[in-house]
């Protein structure tokens, strides 16, 4: 067996695939972090990420197939779900041959891999647009931690850009240690220091103060009801929430 590891990231997944198509070989590709049980006499290719290589994949792919076929892989890498990797190099292997009717192929194990991957990375984005809670680092920075399920920061730049332009801010996923950071004018994803969401507040967050008093009056005491809000919206995000902040730690 052949075995091709790449770097983690999305142009690196783009060059594996590149790179298998060119040596026409059928590898089984995932990242490099990955542990996996080697067999005997399996071969190991180290893939080295080029831009080069991934921009060709990824034009051939928005051609060759369709838009949506991007974003689904786009989608579905960003899960990093267990094997994910191999499921798109195989939805697009069939993609190459079928073009955009490959969406259509759920019977096929990969294509509903990927679509499922998707799907549920854009359900947490969903979901994280409306529950992301900003705190006041500093006069005029603004802070949101969260920890996700899938490796979402890259898809939340667009709406804040919007929403909340006229504002340094940073969201910060605290699982990987990675952050978007705004300046008004420009966005970067860069690694940062989970220490910084402890750094002390300069003054005290109006909004903050605001919305716990609007939860405080619209809440019902006797219509609590715990399990249906852990449906709606699981215990694990409940944490981030300054709404949620007491019943997250009971």
């Amino acid at each position: 067996m052949i075995f091709y590891y790449y770097d983690g990231s999305f142009e690196g997944l783009l060059t594996a695939i590149y790179e298998a198509y060119y040596r026409r070989e059928s590898p089984t590709i995932m990242p490099e972090k990955k542990n996996i049980q080697m067999q005997l006499f399996s071969t190991i290719v180290k893939i080295e990420t080029s831009e080069e290589k991934a921009s060709k994949v990824y034009d051939a792919i928005y051609k060759k197939i369709s838009y949506d076929a991007l974003k689904n892989v786009y989608h579905a890498y960003l899960s990093e779900i267990e094997g994910i990797s191999q499921n798109i190099f195989k939805y697009l292997k069939l993609g190459f041959k079928l073009g955009k009717e490959v969406d259509y192929h759920l019977t096929d194990e990969n294509v509903l891999a990927v679509h499922k991957a998707a799907k549920s990375v854009q359900m947490e984005r969903h979901l994280i647009l409306g529950i992301l809670r900003f705190k006041c680092l500093h006069e005029d920075l603004y802070y949101a931690s969260y920890e996700p399920d899938h490796n979402i920061t890259s898809l939340l730049v667009s709406h804040f850009s919007k929403r909340l332009s006229n504002q340094n801010w940073i969201i910060h996923d605290i699982k990987r240690n990675i952050a978007a950071v705004y300046n008004k004018n420009n966005c970067i994803i860069t690694d940062l220091l989970g220490e910084i969401s402890g750094q002390p507040m300069v003054k005290t967050d109006e909004y903050e103060t605001l919305f716990k008093e609007f939860f405080k009056s619209i809440c019902i005491k006797e219509r609590i009801n715990p399990k249906l809000q852990k449906r709606f919206l699981p215990k694990r995000y409940w944490k981030h929430l300054v709404e949620m902040s007491q019943e997250a730690n009971s």
